[in-house]
């Protein structure tokens, strides 16, 4: 685990440009080899936004990885956060520690408040108006949502005190599960559910990107599903039933174009309907 812990504390720009290539490249060839849909569409052209705006995201956390340095750099040395408070511990327990308690305040509590506030909605509509969810949709988040989540990811390497080591081993996992859960492949049933007990499946996830309340306010997880089942955010939907996008933002082509979805956060609200009888708003 040492080995592990000294690899991430200064894993070089090119390794972690070679996780996000390379967790693109493979489950971009799984998806034609084992597609849970077999979307008709042309996958590069469908990618183009996707990319644009994972070059957005990967822009901004470049520009302001310096605070996450510091932030990281002074908890360590004041022996500030969570994890340092509690009683000496196994490394592998305090990294495995530090990366949920990362999950939670960067990826699951990040996630919940933008499907709660209504401005945050907004911006993170650019994510959820994607009708052919695979791999490319992963980073798919217009430039105001990469700052947003960025400050969930500072206030939690603050709050549980994670060194930058166990910070790039967080950022390194939450990139590939991104990936994997969103990707258009069909695993076996009883292994995604298997999976889904502990970690983020990608059928877990895909019910997040139904197009429907209540689906689309549930399974807010990242990597690990356990916040969503502790704190009653967890749902299950059939895969067969998925259909994917915004019911008050159903213009595919609309929902195409890198000029409209920069827009998007600035467009007027619309209300999400609910299914009949559900009392979810």
């Amino acid at each position: 685990m040492e080995a592990v812990i000294n690899y991430f504390e200064t894993i070089p720009s090119l390794h972690r440009s070679l996780l996000l290539v390379g967790g693109i490249t493979l489950f971009w060839v799984l998806e034609g080899a084992i597609p849970l849909f077999k979307f008709n569409y042309k996958k590069w052209q469908h990618a183009w936004p996707n990319f644009f705006f994972t070059l957005t995201t990967i822009i901004i956390n470049f520009g302001l990885a310096f605070i996450l340095l510091k932030t990281a750099d002074w908890v360590k040395v004041n022996n500030f956060g969570i994890i340092n408070w509690l009683p000496e511990m196994p490394l592998w327990l305090y990294a495995l520690l530090g990366v949920m308690l990362l999950d939670f305040f960067g990826a699951y509590l990040a996630h919940l408040v933008e499907h709660k506030v209504k401005p945050l909605w907004m911006v993170h509509l650019v994510h959820h108006t994607d009708h052919k969810v695979d791999t490319t949709t992963g980073n798919r988040h217009h430039p105001i949502e990469s700052v947003i989540r960025f400050s969930f990811t500072i206030l939690g390497v603050f709050i549980v005190g994670t060194p930058i080591a166990i910070v790039f081993l967080y950022q390194s996992l939450s990139v590939i599960f991104t990936q994997l859960t969103h990707a258009n492949i069909k695993m076996p049933k009883k292994v995604d559910k298997a999976m889904s007990y502990f970690f983020v499946s990608p059928d877990m996830h895909k019910v997040h990107h139904h197009y429907i309340l209540p689906y689309t306010d549930s399974n807010y997880g990242n990597i690990f599903s356990i916040w969503d089942r502790l704190l009653g955010t967890y749902m299950e939907l059939d895969r067969d039933k998925l259909v994917y996008g915004v019911d008050v933002f159903p213009d595919e082509e609309e929902n195409s174009r890198v000029l409209n979805l920069l827009s998007q956060p600035f467009q007027k609200y619309k209300k999400p309907t609910t299914i009949p009888g559900d009392e979810t708003i």
